[in-house]
């Protein structure tokens, strides 16, 4: 069970510390001073909520001077251990044979998921996706504090039955402060799916058993956050790499990827042609 969140660097993890803070925050008064000494505390002034909130986004500020400075510190590959996952029968973008994979633990009410598909993603998939050196794989881990991201999960394996599954992610984290489910179709008409066929297919509830799989999958190599990366040489249906967590620039990531793209590098015949390394 979740029981709170952190936010470290652009990724949400799971924290119980900072749940309760958050509670303690917004539940106690501002200073003793403001509680009366006897009988029941008195109910909180205008006054106080006003300094609460200003409080809070003072906290946000810093998270976002943080999180900028995150992006344009100097590359660094991940010192984490290796780790092994699936991506069998899971979306994927790039030639199936592409030296290196990423496969991608997400969710759609995650904000730094979206900064990443929005700032990072785009310049990797043109660089390295499109030319044919990376697969990119998504898995999901929808976090239990987003209480839309599971079923949002859902519709875009939906959309992925016509053949729109990367469109449908693209229209999620576009919208994603408006996942609840009677939302949802309006999705499925903007991205020109059969909208019959959507509705049957988040009623089925049919995909939550991949989605179930996903976070399982991610709890076994100790993946509790999002936006987590796994970046290794392809290995058919699997991927041995190393976990890059948060949202990163796309620096961080070439700098990864380019590293395992020299070591497949094709060593070169004599007369300077390519040739199968041994």
């Amino acid at each position: 069970m979740y029981s709170g969140i952190r936010i470290v660097g652009g990724f949400w993890m799971l924290s119980a510390v900072g749940l309760l803070a958050a509670v303690l925050l917004t539940a106690a008064p501002p200073s003793a001073a403001a509680q009366p000494s006897k009988g029941k505390q008195a109910p909180m002034t205008q006054e106080q909520a006003e300094t609460i909130l200003e409080e809070l986004r003072g906290i946000r500020r810093l998270l976002e001077r943080m999180e900028e400075q995150g992006r344009t510190a100097a590359p660094q590959r991940a010192q984490s251990a290796a780790v092994r996952v699936s991506v069998k029968d899971r979306p994927a973008l790039g030639a199936a044979q592409a030296p290196v994979t990423v496969v991608e633990f997400s969710d759609y009410q995650c904000p730094f998921c979206k900064r990443f598909v929005e700032n990072a993603f785009p310049l990797l998939n043109e660089r390295y996706v499109k030319t044919g050196k990376v697969r990119w794989v998504v898995r999901d881990l929808p976090l239990g504090f987003h209480p839309h991201a599971r079923k949002a999960a859902q519709a875009a394996h939906c959309a992925g039955e016509q053949g729109k599954f990367w469109e449908m992610r693209d229209v999620l984290f576009r919208n994603d402060n408006r996942l609840a489910e009677d939302q949802l179709p309006a999705y499925a008409q903007e991205t020109r799916l059969d909208t019959t066929a959507f509705k049957e297919c988040l009623a089925s509830g049919r995909h939550f058993a991949r989605i179930d799989q996903d976070v399982q999958d991610a709890g076994n190599v100790r993946i509790t956050g999002t936006p987590t990366f796994v970046i290794g040489r392809s290995e058919g249906e699997a991927v041995n790499g190393h976990p890059v967590v948060g949202a990163q620039a796309a620096a961080v990531f070439e700098a990864e990827i380019q590293r395992l793209l020299q070591g497949n590098a094709p060593a070169r015949d004599e007369a300077g042609g390519a040739r199968p390394s041994p």
